[in-house]
């Protein structure tokens, strides 16, 4: 029995997806480090199971009627965790990503600034004191009446909905109306109001084009359908939409992001005439906080908004205290180049992790275990020691620390080591050591002891010659002023810089329409899918094939099943209660929503019948629940599986389940499966490869895997691009082009570009130094 002063949290018989019965002994008050390679068990250990537990016994200590929905969610698998504190978990989900989350939302920045200008804001002579929800564009006291508090409006014009002119209706000339029959039935409410359908566009009068595209009025007529042969079509009452109507409705209401994104093509969107852009009624415009008014405020980089706060009068001196003290722990973890109003959806995974860590390191909490997921994801070496510091400072308040990270710096500068491993998957799951970090150095199977305390430089590749050069720019985008560069084809090119420094604008500037590109190919972090309805199977079209091996085989044949059985999207052979997704989503009220199993299938997606049919005795949920390395020995006859297992197998994916659910894939692990489908495409002709951080979320041995795979479509005649912070990635790069010298206004211009030896002796670059670290052997 552990005494209750008991200073470790004690882990016993952990059986979370890979884990195997782990037993483990971690201080408390300490920065203890998860580390092992992709899919080893660590985030199962951290988060899965410490995190879990904590949470659930908060939960038993709810309102019973909660209680009643959250046992759903089910405990952790594991015999007991004693010494545990409650915990805080900041994990690299993405928020949804909607256009009113912004920097200052997230931080609670916004509300400290809207109390200043409601407090101790300069009014104009005779106006009445606004309350703080009038200086918010979020609420209906302060939003522009104009354009709702999003400050841009979005018009359509002729040009837009009608490209080809020549065209008549019925020829398709309204290029913004849908497809099959739903553009057929306006063109016949057109024909039935009157209009001719026949007659080439540019020739039907001015007021009868104006009023077909932008009229408001939806008049209802009998539509007699022109009857085709062997079909009988019985009149029936039409009703008309305007081309602009439509495109509006389909643009704001859609849950289709494709209807969405074809909407957007006729639209043009500008800076609303009646608020400039600013979001806010003309009311709150009219304060102003040191000359300047909110909008104003909260359009600067936080590094320059703390200095235009001068501290003047008792009431504003203390909200501006307040305000400053809660800048100053973003500005330290990298991201001072942020203004408030920057939306939420532009900012990286790592840069949204690192705002909720500095809003926590406000929140006063002590006592707690802090979980972090990679927090040094996106962060520029630089950076990292910042990153370190502010950690120590959680911990110095009288917190725990739990980090899961890759970054070896981080790793260095851990109290207390956690390694998973050995491998991943099936073969990872043990922990290997659990104890201070340089005892590690003794554990022979472990992956990171390699890196952790081996002392080789990045080996020196030979400088691949260009094949030709790629010119973009002049680019003027965020804080990019009129850049050019140069990118050499049929080479590996790192793009680098502290975050912040323009380096994903600059890259977002390359598209197919320049010279020398061919086919372009931009691999991103954002999610494969948002529900669990999405996963690895369906993603990479792998499952089309496995559906059909169940539908040949001699029981689907004796029950007439197809292969639309085997699928849990449509009904048929799916588990009606959940249809198909093997979760229910569980609505906690004030808490995110959040999924549990199913309580009629258990997490299987099928119905009994379905799970009766087997292929090498394995149903089709045994399969789908197989990792990609079993299931490529499973199918090692089929061809057409193992190709695109093998793909997965190469980017350093087999530890993942082919039914994984897209939620629960990481942003590098999400970009490593769009690598793979796009890899065991068979391409004839240059392509060009864009990829944002590849190494993110990636243990050092699985980015040597990792590179194996880039740098093999080089040698193969293709052109890699990389945005990295990995400075053993850009050491083996053929050219490297540096962005700062700092971020935002203090960056945006080309530092250096050359060889990375070069670039390591370039004067005035941040990077320089830890490059030519990662290029020089350590004494």
């Amino acid at each position: 029995m552990h005494s209750p002063h008991d200073s470790y949290v004690r882990v016993r018989g952990a059986r979370e997806h890979n884990l195997r019965g782990v037993d483990v002994d971690i201080p408390r008050d300490v920065l203890a480090v998860f580390t092992g390679v992709s899919g080893s068990g660590k985030s199962s250990l951290a988060f899965g199971t410490i995190y879990a537990e904590a949470q659930r016994r908060y939960f038993e200590s709810v309102a019973p009627y909660a209680r009643r929905l959250i046992h759903q969610v089910g405990a952790p698998k594991v015999g007991e965790i004693t010494g545990l504190p409650p915990a805080v978990s900041l994990q690299q989900r993405r928020s949804a990503p909607t256009s009113r989350s912004s920097v200052g939302t997230v931080t609670n920045l916004s509300n400290s600034l809207r109390m200043l200008f409601s407090r101790a804001g300069d009014y104009p002579q005779g106006a009445e004191r606004l309350d703080s929800d009038a200086f918010s564009p979020n609420t209906a006291a302060g939003a522009c009446s104009e354009c709702h508090g999003l400050g841009q409006v979005h018009r359509t014009t002729e040009e837009l909905l009608v490209p080809d002119p020549s065209l008549s209706l019925r020829e398709g000339a309204i290029a913004a109306w849908p497809g099959a029959w739903q553009g057929k039935n306006l063109r016949d409410v057109l024909d039935a109001l009157g209009h001719d359908v026949d007659r080439p566009w540019r020739e039907l009068p001015a007021e009868e084009r104006e009023w077909i595209l932008f009229t408001d009025e939806q008049p209802v007529v009998t539509v007699h359908p022109v009857r085709d042969a062997g079909r009988i079509q019985r009149p029936y009452q039409g009703t008309y939409m305007s081309a602009r109507r439509y495109v509006m409705k389909t643009f704001s209401d859609s849950k289709s992001q494709s209807l969405r994104a074809k909407a957007e093509r006729f639209l043009t969107s500008a800076p609303c005439p009646v608020c400039g852009g600013s979001r806010l009624r003309p009311e709150a415009l009219a304060v102003t906080f040191a000359g300047r008014t909110i909008a104003e405020l909260a359009a600067l980089p936080l590094t320059e908004l703390a200095k235009a706060l001068p501290p003047r009068g008792e009431t504003a001196r203390v909200l501006t205290d307040d305000l400053k003290a809660r800048i100053t722990p973003v500005v330290e973890l990298g991201l001072g180049y942020l203004s408030l109003d920057r939306a939420t959806p532009t900012l990286s995974a790592g840069e949204l992790q690192r705002l909720r860590l500095a809003t926590q390191l406000r929140s006063g909490l002590f006592g707690v275990v802090y979980v972090l997921d990679e927090p040094s994801a996106g962060l520029h070496p630089a950076d990292t020691e910042a990153l370190l510091t502010v950690l120590d400072r959680l911990k110095a308040a009288g917190n725990s620390v739990f980090v899961v990270e890759h970054h070896l710096d981080v790793v260095r500068g851990a109290d207390w080591l956690v390694d998973v491993g050995p491998r991943a998957g099936e073969h990872g799951g043990r922990v290997l050591h659990s104890g201070p970090v340089a005892e590690l150095a003794e554990v022979a199977e472990s992956a990171t002891a390699r890196f952790l305390f081996g002392h080789s430089p990045t080996p020196v590749r030979e400088v691949r010659a260009a094949r030709g050069r790629l010119k973009v720019g002049p680019v003027t985008r965020h804080n990019l002023r009129g850049v050019t560069a140069e990118f050499p084809l049929g080479a590996f090119t790192a793009v680098t810089g502290v975050s912040g420094s323009g380096k994903s604008t600059l890259v977002g500037a390359v598209t197919e329409e320049l010279e020398g590109v061919g086919r372009l190919v931009s691999v991103d972090q954002k999610p494969i899918g948002r529900t669990p309805r999405s996963n690895l199977a369906t993603y990479t079209g792998l499952f089309d094939v496995v559906r059909k091996v169940f539908a040949a085989t001699a029981e689907a044949n004796r029950r007439d099943y197809g292969v639309g059985r085997f699928s849990f999207n449509v009904a048929g052979g799916r588990c009606e209660t959940c249809q198909g997704e093997g979760f229910v989503s569980v609505e906690l009220l004030f808490l995110p929503s959040t999924y549990a199993p199913c309580p009629d299938c258990g997490g299987a997606r099928y119905n009994p019948q379905t799970l009766e049919v087997t292929y090498r005795g394995r149903n089709i949920a045994q399969v789908l629940d197989m990792t990609v390395e079993t299931a490529a020995e499973f199918f090692d006859d089929h061809p057409a599986i193992t190709r695109s297992l093998g793909t997965l197998l190469d980017v350093g994916l087999g530890y993942l389940r082919l039914g994984q659910p897209a939620t629960e894939l990481s942003g590098g692990e999400a970009q490593r499966v769009k690598l793979a489908s796009e890899l065991q495409r068979a391409h004839r002709g240059h392509t060009l490869y864009l990829l944002d951080e590849p190494t993110t979320g990636l243990h050092p041995a699985d980015v040597e895997v990792l590179m194996r795979q880039l740098h093999g479509l080089v040698d193969a005649g293709h052109t890699v691009v990389v945005v990295e912070h990995d400075m053993t990635v850009v050491a083996g790069a053929d050219w490297v082009i540096d962005l700062g010298p700092g971020g935002g206004d203090a960056g945006g211009r080309i530092v250096a570009a050359g060889t990375a030896a070069e670039v390591a002796r370039a004067e005035g670059s941040t990077t320089a130094p830890y490059l030519a670290r990662a290029l020089t052997p350590a004494p």
